[in-house]
């Protein structure tokens, strides 16, 4: 399947100069939410998988499925104060400013191998936390899984140690 056609621009959002990569096209689909599902499953199935971290928010439409697929639990990364348990956090460098965010204390055991989903890899500060999150837990990253991967900006180097797979890559 063709998973570009289904990947939009918007251009000048959310600010002037940015063209953001809009995935609604490709979620309102079944056909390619399916494919897309079961071909980020595809690079991911050769691990064992515990647990299959989402990073807020939109790493909350794959990585359930994914989690599903693995048999695995699921476990959601927030924004400081989204989350009603007990939580330890990670804080990260913004372009202008910095970032907090959260998982529960109890969300990941000791040795568990932990899939790391989100929808995009940018930048790469917010999966560079989130990966510190689990380990600080105790977990093993065992791969940073992205739907997009915007390969003009350093992301990747900000995972350094960490495998990293993307449906498409810009």
């Amino acid at each position: 399947m063709d998973f570009n056609s289904y990947i939009r621009d918007i251009k000048d959002f959310p600010e002037p100069g940015v063209v953001f990569k809009d995935i609604t096209p490709l979620l309102k689909d079944v056909n390619a939410l399916n494919a897309a599902a079961e071909a980020l499953f595809q690079m991911t199935k050769n691990h064992k998988v515990d647990k299959v971290v989402g990073v807020d928010s939109r790493g909350f439409i794959f990585a359930p499925m994914l989690a599903l697929k693995h048999q695995a639990g699921f476990v959601p990364v927030r924004k400081v104060g989204k989350l009603p348990y007990k939580t330890v956090s990670q804080s990260y460098d913004l372009e202008y400013g910095t970032d907090t965010l959260e998982i529960h204390l109890d969300a990941i055991k000791q040795g568990e191998k932990v899939l790391v989903h989100d929808d995009v890899l940018a930048t790469g500060g917010t999966a560079k936390a989130v990966c510190k999150l689990v380990e600080q837990l105790g977990g093993e990253v065992v791969q940073c899984n992205f739907l997009v991967h915007l390969g003009f900006l350093p992301g990747a180097e900000q995972l350094k140690g960490f495998e990293i797979t993307s449906l498409l890559t810009y």
